[in-house]
């Protein structure tokens, strides 16, 4: 009898421990996915607020950040200010990360080359396959094999492609023209994939493919990428100094809305962004805004070692500072919730 009431003592404290975990949800950009994986998971075992986040696209996680259904979106594609203030969100920095251009070729593990002007006609459809001559003049080196070029991109709203696309209109003028940037583009070409976990996964299954992703998604799924030509005329790997090295030479602006495009500079790699969280500047529950504001300073004090490990570039610490300070916007029945954790 005294071990079943024993028992029951444990599932009674255990539910009320279970009532009581404070449980924030999340959803948008793939692109930090990987990192905002183990984020959570360690900000969770430090303090047992659970972070559940959906990696659906980041035009799905500015969506649900502006329809409220989530306690926060993530995105890629920065909002211009005057959205957020219409939208009654906040978007603050969380890293920097690269879209590298990765390839699937039989014996061109690595060292392929590969200028702004080529990727843009690939992309535009004019350049259809490996052993084309504009290629095979900046790879003098490679044995190029004669096989088509199959165009991997992604089918969802995704700020990797917002970062990927506004590289490309940079560049190109009869991109810019014809296709633009966003979120969302009409493609000229290629095969869809849903997130960078999809695009990944056409390339590293099709013989002659090419997509961009996120740059760990290329080194988890182990799929060769390319050299890129940068504005200065070196040809440039995505890294986490190479991305620093680009972020330099963009000051960002109140909004934070900034890409890290065709940057200038001789170890400039020019296509990179930063991405966001969405937080809403008016929260219904005083404890998960706590609890969302709790994460934020975690993040930024002890969560850049495991940005780097993840070969994403953390936030020097003046973009930290001014980040932080747009938590004093968010409130709960009219008071600043950093005044309350107080």
């Amino acid at each position: 009898m005294r071990k079943w009431i024993l028992l029951l003592m444990i599932l009674l404290l255990s539910s009320v421990s279970l009532g009581q975990q404070v449980i924030i949800n999340g959803a948008g950009a793939t692109f930090p996915y990987p990192l905002y994986s183990r984020w959570f998971y360690e900000f969770e075992r430090e303090t047992g607020i659970k972070i559940n986040y959906q990696s659906v696209g980041s035009g799905a996680g500015i969506q649900q950040a502006k329809a409220g259904t989530v306690d926060f979106g993530a995105t890629d594609a920065p909002l211009p200010g005057k959205e957020q203030e219409e939208s009654k969100l906040i978007m603050i920095p969380t890293v920097a990360g690269s879209v590298a251009i990765v390839y699937n070729l039989p014996n061109v593990e690595k060292g392929l080359k590969l200028s702004r002007e080529v990727i843009a006609d690939i992309y535009l459809g004019k350049i259809k396959k490996w052993d084309d001559p504009k290629i095979k003049a900046l790879n003098k080196d490679i044995n190029l094999p004669s096989i088509p070029i199959v165009v991997a991109r992604r089918s969802d709203g995704s700020g990797t492609t917002a970062i990927f696309t506004s590289f490309l209109s940079t560049v190109s003028s009869e991109w810019k023209e014809k296709v633009g940037a966003g979120t969302s583009v009409n493609w000229p070409v290629g095969i869809g994939g849903k997130g960078n976990e999809g695009v990944a996964g056409i390339v590293k299954n099709t013989i002659g493919a090419i997509g961009y992703v996120e740059f760990a998604y290329a080194v988890q799924n182990k799929l060769s990428y390319a050299q890129i030509k940068n504005k200065y005329g070196s040809f440039v790997e995505p890294s986490i100094d190479t991305v620093k090295y680009a972020a330099s030479f963009f000051k960002l602006p109140e909004d934070f809305a900034v890409y890290i495009v065709d940057a200038p500079g001789k170890n400039s790699y020019p296509i990179a962004g930063y991405t966001f969280l969405l937080l809403k500047r008016e929260y219904q529950d005083l404890e998960k805004a706590k609890a969302i504001v709790k994460f934020i300073r975690w993040a930024y004090e002890k969560g850049d070692k495991y940005a780097e490990e993840l070969l994403y570039v953390p936030l020097p610490d003046n973009v930290k500072k001014l980040a932080l300070k747009k938590l004093d916007l968010i409130t709960y029945q009219g008071k600043k919730v950093v005044d309350l954790l107080k």
